[in-house]
């Protein structure tokens, strides 16, 4: 299991604002990063990033993401569209349905600007 300094090692901050929040950021730094914590600042969308990551295979079609959120699925399309957008899901059509995945590196910069 790795300690809390070889944790810190591995993982690193957004692109927009690499020293995380040791450092002051500039303004364009700050709004980056706002924008993708505003997407996760949702608990349908924090509910969708556990069920990706949880799901077989990594993926999930949206058509079985509504019913453990129990919303209908223009809603849930739209939540992952947020999620998509922010760079945190990716999104691959197959045939008519569309399948998400985590964007692994991604979701590892959010936890790194608290380490």
């Amino acid at each position: 299991m790795a300690t809390r300094t070889e944790s810190r090692a591995v993982l690193s901050a957004p692109e927009c604002c690499p020293a995380g929040l040791a450092e002051p950021m500039t303004r364009e730094s700050a709004e980056s990063l706002a924008q993708i914590l505003k997407a996760v600042a949702d608990p349908a969308r924090l509910q969708l990033l556990s069920l990706l990551r949880a799901a077989d295979g990594g993926e999930s079609c949206v058509c079985d993401l509504t019913e453990p959120l129990g919303l209908t699925q223009p809603t849930v399309s739209h939540h992952l569209k947020v999620l998509v957008e922010a760079g945190l899901v990716r999104r691959e059509r197959r045939g008519t349905w569309a399948w998400y995945s985590l964007v692994p590196d991604r979701i590892a910069e959010i936890g790194a600007l608290f380490c």
